[in-house]
């Protein structure tokens, strides 16, 4: 179980219970200061991680002290870190991680041990020029480097993941290394004791942990989705929730304390197990369930992180903490960002690796305080250590937020291959006019494309998964890579030429960031988002969606529309029934326009419909703004009015002219009211 430790007022490092409160009560203080940082920094339009570790340094035990970081508290917080890891298991599976073993054994392996060296030289050179002030051995060199190399794969995953860039080249990257940091920290572990202890057997020690990590592994990728599926299927049958959610705790869990025993982490079990049920069908439904328990346990997490800062301890020693949080930055970056490159990877590519790992990590605090405990390392320096590791995970979201700015700066070649990847895009949509703008390419995106092409309405997909891209483009679809919410991208794909665009991703700020500079650059151009649920709806609506199609909804309408044929409804019926549920819904779909092939039934009277009526020659309402013509009173209303070939939005201060056409919206007496009173 990981441990992160916290300096004590005396110096020492400890964990231990806060005397003051009860569980119950320090859980309250958590929940209050998490939701208040939560609020306050989401109406600064920052990243949420950023207020949980906000809220971590203000209540901790260095400023307000009204928390303290007990076992408790780090056992629910590193349950988030395995959700997290359960859940970006979900993304993976044994063929794509297969795939990406020069990555986690190359990279990940090159980028572990040249820290550790480049660190003991550093060391090694601070200690015979700056002897007073770095007095540290090479075994003490070796334990620093060993901390320095671990970055934080809560913090980077999450990002990750908002960011939609776990499919990236350097997000595939990045994820290799993390996942064999987490390897090397059993080595580490091992390794660190016996230098400071040297008589310690220390073959026999890796020898019998590399066979159990071997072991288990084996064990769980071999037999493991075999045994998952089949459980899976005996679970399901029972058409219990409960039980499926209790199953799925289970096997997340269960799989993290199986590596654990070996001596492996806990998130390295969790990952493992979300790969295997990837390959499964319960997919889908396992990603849905375990969200709740990742993002709050994650939260928590955040907070403990948070709580070690001592701002003291900082403010006191600020340039040694600065000196400290910087060189170690810079120079893990460089070394990342090069390996990379040596490893095949783009200039653009190889920075932004770098730039998503050079921060320090949680099991870099296990192994400072380990350093510490043995006397490896003197207690002052580690506190500063730790202060300027938890600076740096601070730093991090900053830094992601603007990783495209730095990395066009420090690359040129960057710029060039941003400015190829536009060119391409405009070159394959620069003859389509009226086109379809679809942003996400996924199954909904896909489905989309498949009956526009039946229909011959001209579309165009960005999506950021490159192999799914390339697969789609030899399959002859129209779809490029690039990033929808840039507004240069939608420049590229012609949204100013474009009739409509649709959304297609399941992650709502990034939909919310596509709106942004869609109605920046088209404010009058139509936008469908899809959103999963029905809780963000009248935040992409505020954002400036036409329209939002919560697919909960959907699924329900057409298990509704089953269900009543089943029972023997008739289909006229039952599209009406589904027609009218819709229409409460979707403004866009409120009514319709009826012809002679309507078949009347006793509430066609109460039918919302849709009606134009031309205004010519001496018709009353020439003259007239619609605000004045109080048709509402009458039960219709006007949803557009018709000029020549423009479609003119509602405004109350519109003056109508001869030739105009009003769409009117109501029931048919309101509307033939409505209509009488227009002309």
């Amino acid at each position: 179980m990981l441990q992160i430790p916290f300096p004590n007022a005396d110096g020492n490092l400890r964990l231990g219970p806060h005397p003051m409160y009860s569980a119950l009560e320090l859980t309250l203080i958590l929940l209050v200061a998490a939701v208040l940082g939560v609020v306050a920094f989401r109406m600064m339009h920052l990243p949420p991680m950023l207020g949980y570790l906000s809220v971590g340094i203000l209540i901790g035990p260095h400023a307000l002290g009204l928390a303290s970081n007990s076992p408790a508290t780090h056992m629910l917080a590193e349950f988030g870190v395995v959700f997290l890891m359960f859940s970006i298991g979900l993304e993976f599976s044994l063929p794509k991680l297969k795939s990406m073993r020069r990555n986690v054994f190359g990279l990940g392996m090159a980028q572990v041990v040249v820290t550790i060296l480049v660190t003991m030289l550093c060391g090694g050179l601070l200690a015979k020029f700056l002897p007073k002030v770095f007095d540290i051995g090479w075994s003490a060199s070796f334990a620093l480097g060993g901390a320095l190399s671990m970055s934080s794969t809560a913090i980077v995953l999450k990002l990750l993941t908002e960011k939609l860039e776990l499919e990236s080249e350097h997000g595939r990257r990045i994820t290799s290394i993390l996942l064999f940091q987490d390897l090397a920290v059993v080595p580490l572990l091992i390794l660190v004791p016996a230098l400071a202890h040297p008589g310690a057997d220390i073959v026999e020690d890796l020898a019998w942990a590399g066979l159990k990590a071997v072991f288990v592994l084996t064990l769980l990728l071999t037999f493991g989705q075999v045994l998952l599926r089949r459980w899976f299927r005996i679970v399901v049958q029972r058409r219990s929730q409960e039980l499926f959610m209790l199953n799925l705790l289970l096997i997340t869990l269960g799989a993290a304390w199986i590596t654990e025993i070996a001596g492996l982490s806990l998130a390295l079990g969790a990952f493992i197990a979300g790969m295997l049920i990837s390959e499964t069908e319960y997919r889908l439904q396992v990603e849905e369930d375990i969200k709740p328990f990742r993002d709050v346990l994650l939260g928590l997490f955040f907070i403990t992180v948070g709580m070690l800062l001592d701002m003291r301890l900082v403010i006191e020693n600020w340039l040694l903490v600065l000196v400290l949080l910087i060189v170690p930055l810079l120079i893990k970056f460089s070394l990342i960002a090069l390996l990379a490159r040596v490893f095949g990877a783009s200039p653009g590519v190889a920075l932004r690796t770098g730039l998503g790992l050079a921060q320090g990590g949680e099991f870099g605090f296990v192994l400072l305080n380990q350093a510490g405990a043995l006397g490896l390392v003197d207690a002052n320096l580690v506190q500063l250590i730790l202060a300027a590791v938890v600076l740096s995970m601070l730093a991090t979201p900053f830094v992601f937020a603007n990783a495209d700015r730095i990395v066009m700066k420090l690359s040129a070649n960057e710029w060039m291959q941003q400015s190829l990847a536009l060119t391409r895009i405009a070159s394959r949509t620069i003859s389509e006019e009226k086109h379809i703008l679809i942003a996400g390419f996924g199954r909904s995106g896909q489905s989309l494309a498949r009956l526009l092409e039946e229909e011959k309405i001209a579309y165009h997909a960005l999506d950021l998964d490159p192999q799914r891209v390339l697969e789609a483009q030899n399959a002859g679809w129209q779809v490029s890579y690039g990033d929808a919410s840039r507004r240069e991208s939608l420049m590229a794909a012609g949204i100013h030429r474009a009739a409509a665009l649709v959304i297609t991703y399941a992650d709502t700020q990034m939909a919310l960031k596509t709106l942004h500079f869609a109605n920046e650059l088209a404010p009058a151009l139509p936008a469908i988002v899809r959103s999963v649920g029905e809780d963000d709806l009248d935040k992409l609506r505020a954002g400036g969606a036409d329209e939002v199609v919560p697919e909960a909804i959907e699924g329900s309408l057409m298990l509704a529309s089953h269900a009543l044929l089943l029972m023997g409804v008739p289909l006229r019926r039952v599209v009406q029934r589904v027609q009218a549920a819709r229409s409460e819904r979707y403004a866009s779909l409120r009514g319709y326009f009826h012809g002679l092939d309507d078949l009347a039934d006793d509430e066609e009277h109460l039918q919302v419909r849709l009606h134009s009526v031309p205004l010519e020659g001496k018709a009353a309402a020439i003259g007239k703004t619609l605000g004045s013509l109080n048709l509402s009173e009458l039960g219709a209303e006007i949803t557009a009015v018709r000029r020549g070939k423009v479609r003119l939005p509602f405004a109350a201060d519109m003056q109508l002219e001869a030739g105009d056409v009003v769409v009117l919206r109501g029931a048919a007496e309101a509307i033939e009211r409505a209509e009488k009173q227009l002309l």
